[in-house]
Protein backbone atom coordinates (compact mmCIF):
# COMPACT_ATOMS: atom_id res chain seq x y z
CA UNK A 1 0.00 0.00 0.00
CA UNK A 2 1.26 3.48 -0.78
CA UNK A 3 0.28 7.04 -0.08
CA UNK A 4 1.17 10.12 -2.07
CA UNK A 5 1.48 13.81 -1.44
CA UNK A 6 1.27 16.33 -4.25
CA UNK A 7 2.33 19.84 -3.20
CA UNK A 8 0.26 22.74 -4.46
CA UNK A 9 1.14 24.18 -7.83
CA UNK A 10 2.41 27.42 -6.27
CA UNK A 11 5.32 25.45 -4.77
CA UNK A 12 4.53 26.48 -1.20
CA UNK A 13 5.32 23.04 0.25
CA UNK A 14 8.94 21.91 0.26
CA UNK A 15 9.86 18.23 -0.27
CA UNK A 16 10.83 17.87 3.39
CA UNK A 17 7.44 19.26 4.45
CA UNK A 18 5.71 16.98 1.93
CA UNK A 19 7.45 13.94 3.46
CA UNK A 20 6.18 14.83 6.94
CA UNK A 21 2.66 15.46 5.57
CA UNK A 22 2.68 12.13 3.72
CA UNK A 23 3.87 10.21 6.81
CA UNK A 24 1.17 11.88 8.92
CA UNK A 25 -1.49 10.95 6.35
CA UNK A 26 -0.20 7.38 6.15
CA UNK A 27 -0.12 7.00 9.94
CA UNK A 28 -3.48 8.73 10.41
CA UNK A 29 -2.05 11.35 12.76
CA UNK A 30 -1.91 15.13 12.75
CA UNK A 31 1.17 16.52 11.04
CA UNK A 32 2.21 18.15 14.33
CA UNK A 33 2.46 14.68 15.89
CA UNK A 34 5.26 13.61 13.52
CA UNK A 35 8.05 14.66 15.85
CA UNK A 36 10.29 13.14 18.52
CA UNK A 37 10.02 11.11 20.61
CA UNK A 38 7.26 9.26 18.72
CA UNK A 39 8.99 9.74 15.35
CA UNK A 40 12.63 9.95 14.37
CA UNK A 41 13.61 13.43 13.17
CA UNK A 42 13.74 13.62 9.37
CA UNK A 43 17.26 15.05 9.59
CA UNK A 44 18.42 11.71 11.03
CA UNK A 45 18.04 10.14 7.56
CA UNK A 46 18.41 13.06 5.15
CA UNK A 47 19.49 16.69 5.22
CA UNK A 48 16.13 18.46 4.73
CA UNK A 49 17.73 21.71 3.54
CA UNK A 50 19.78 19.90 0.89
CA UNK A 51 16.73 17.91 -0.21
CA UNK A 52 14.68 21.09 -0.54
CA UNK A 53 17.45 22.82 -2.52
CA UNK A 54 17.76 19.83 -4.83
CA UNK A 55 14.12 20.19 -5.82
CA UNK A 56 13.91 23.99 -6.02
CA UNK A 57 12.01 25.15 -9.09
CA UNK A 58 14.23 25.42 -12.15
CA UNK A 59 13.86 26.70 -15.67
CA UNK A 60 12.60 23.34 -16.91
CA UNK A 61 11.11 20.08 -15.74
CA UNK A 62 13.37 17.64 -13.94
CA UNK A 63 13.29 13.87 -13.80
CA UNK A 64 15.31 13.83 -10.58
CA UNK A 65 14.20 11.34 -7.96
CA UNK A 66 15.36 10.63 -4.40
CA UNK A 67 14.49 7.40 -2.62
CA UNK A 68 15.09 6.97 1.11
CA UNK A 69 13.81 4.97 4.06
CA UNK A 70 12.11 6.81 6.90
CA UNK A 71 10.02 5.42 9.76
CA UNK A 72 9.86 2.00 8.12
CA UNK A 73 8.55 3.34 4.80
CA UNK A 74 10.19 3.80 1.44
CA UNK A 75 9.86 7.47 0.50
CA UNK A 76 10.25 8.61 -3.10
CA UNK A 77 10.52 12.31 -3.89
CA UNK A 78 9.98 13.14 -7.56
CA UNK A 79 11.15 16.18 -9.51
CA UNK A 80 7.55 17.29 -10.09
CA UNK A 81 7.01 17.62 -6.33
CA UNK A 82 5.20 14.34 -5.68
CA UNK A 83 6.13 12.34 -2.61
CA UNK A 84 5.15 8.66 -2.52
CA UNK A 85 5.16 6.65 0.69
CA UNK A 86 5.04 2.88 0.46
CA UNK A 87 5.79 -0.08 2.66
CA UNK A 88 9.50 -0.71 2.76
CA UNK A 89 10.38 -3.36 0.19
CA UNK A 90 13.89 -3.99 1.52
CA UNK A 91 14.15 -6.42 4.43
CA UNK A 92 17.53 -5.32 5.76
CA UNK A 93 18.44 -2.12 7.59
CA UNK A 94 20.21 -0.47 4.68
CA UNK A 95 19.18 2.94 3.41
CA UNK A 96 18.97 3.69 -0.28
CA UNK A 97 19.58 7.16 -1.68
CA UNK A 98 19.14 7.42 -5.39
CA UNK A 99 19.37 10.35 -7.78
CA UNK A 100 18.35 9.92 -11.36
CA UNK A 101 18.57 12.60 -13.99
Amino acid sequence: MSASSDPSSDGAMTPSQAIIEAIAAREGVDVTDVEPPAYEPLYAVVNPEALDRLFEPTAGPTTARVVLEYEGYEITVFGDGRVDVSDRSVTDDSLEYSLED
